[in-house]
């Protein structure tokens, strides 16, 4: 494929609120998941933006409040992002921009405070309640696009923990087929009761913060947050700075099982292995893999496996779960974020607090954060259903 670029971006999540936050938890080792205490809940640990109840719409987009635009606002204003996309309307039109973004969530906490306070009598929910911008899976693309005035097409992808990776791939689709110039791309996801005791109930929930890959690990930590580039064909602005590029990106849908992963790996391994032949690269090319490494028993085995099945056990990789905890459909803008991160500051993260990798694994696990020039990224997602994807970024 031909490269794409990314011209802009930023990230928010539990450890900081832009990139250089990000980077400076993730070099220093500093967790953002604390014990759960959202909504009345204390199951686990969580990965919780701070400041987020604090935080205001502006009045002209009052009605799209939710937490989930709302996490997305603080996110639109870290990084120099908006005055970016204002730079990339005034360059291509509000009408060649679109918008591709991610959630498995969007505002669904919205649903579940308005059916708290539900009349009894009439079963009516509060009047207040606009379902349409603020629980529904379009709100997100809605009120970025009412926010930034973009006025080309929008999409909502919700691809389970997979959908903001899924979105570059849709992004990319629609910048080939000539819909628009530049694309923001994205997702975010955020807490909420469903999530919280949904995953309780599936006995997926770690009571500690989560330790991806260590033999003892006993589950996810959830958490919330999300991030926005700006995703545009190469050498179309003349002298604009390029974060990134995307090279590659592999997609499969192997659909096992609704929660459970294929055990032998065959969707991990069909997009790692879609991923490197988009880029035209031989696995020893990779310098990183950040692994989708949930925490979990299974999902971790499985990506051992997929990993050492196509790379052996020479690439470094490691989860970045135990700083954010499982941001679900957010993670993968979020983990693509983090490999720019890498990439400018030359290091690579090892797995947070594990204390003995999985001795069945064979894949090379980095436990201690390791200084080196990292040009070249793959970011993976495996959600549920069996929806996989794995992105290959470049330094520029």
């Amino acid at each position: 494929m031909k490269p794409l670029v990314l011209t802009a971006g930023t990230v928010v999540s539990a450890i900081g609120k832009g990139l250089n936050d990000s980077k400076s938890a993730l070099l220093h080792r500093q967790s953002g998941l604390i014990p759960c205490d959202f909504a009345g809940l204390s199951t686990g640990y969580i990965g919780r933006v701070a400041g987020v109840e604090q935080h205001a719409l502006p009045r002209d987009q009052a009605r799209f409040a939710c937490r989930n635009n709302i996490l997305a606002d603080m996110i639109c204003q870290q990084d120099g992002f908006e005055e970016a996309v204002e730079a990339a309307i005034r360059f291509y039109g509000a009408e060649r921009v679109a918008i591709v973004v991610g959630t498995s969530t969007s505002g669904i906490l919205s649903a579940e405070e308005a059916y708290e306070a539900t009349n009894p009598d009439t079963g009516f929910p509060p009047l207040g309640f606009d379902q349409a911008r603020t629980q529904d899976l379009f709100s997100l693309p809605r009120f970025l696009g009412d926010r930034l005035g973009i006025k080309g097409p929008l999409l909502t992808v919700s691809n389970a923990c997979a959908s903001s990776s899924r979105a570059f791939v849709d992004a990319r689709h629609w910048l080939e087929a000539g819909l628009c110039d530049a694309a923001l791309v994205g997702g975010v996801d955020s807490l909420c009761r469903m999530t919280l005791r949904g995953f309780s109930s599936l006995g997926l929930v770690s009571e500690t913060p989560t330790v991806p890959l260590d033999a003892a690990r006993s589950g996810i930590s959830v958490g919330e947050g999300g991030g926005f580039v700006l995703l545009e064909r190469e050498n179309t602005r003349p002298d604009q700075p390029v974060l990134a590029k995307l090279t590659g990106y592999g997609v499969s849908s192997d659909g096992h099982h609704m929660s459970s992963p294929d055990p032998k790996a065959k969707g991990a391994v069909g997009a790692m292995q879609a991923a490197l032949a988009q880029a035209k690269l031989a696995p020893p090319q990779i310098d990183y893999i950040n692994l989708h490494g949930t925490g979990t028993v299974v999902n971790d085995a499985m990506e051992d496996q997929a990993v050492t099945s196509v790379f052996g056990n020479t690439i470094p990789c490691s989860s970045t779960k135990g700083w954010t905890g499982h941001t679900l459909g957010a993670s993968g803008i979020i983990e693509a974020m983090f490999a720019i991160g890498m990439m400018q500051s030359h290091f690579i993260p090892g797995c947070l607090n594990v204390k003995n990798v999985d001795p069945d694994f064979k894949s090379r696990v980095l436990v201690e954060n390791e200084n080196r020039v990292v040009r070249r990224v793959m970011s993976n997602a495996f959600g549920f259903g069996g929806t996989n994807c794995s992105l290959i970024f470049e330094a520029a």
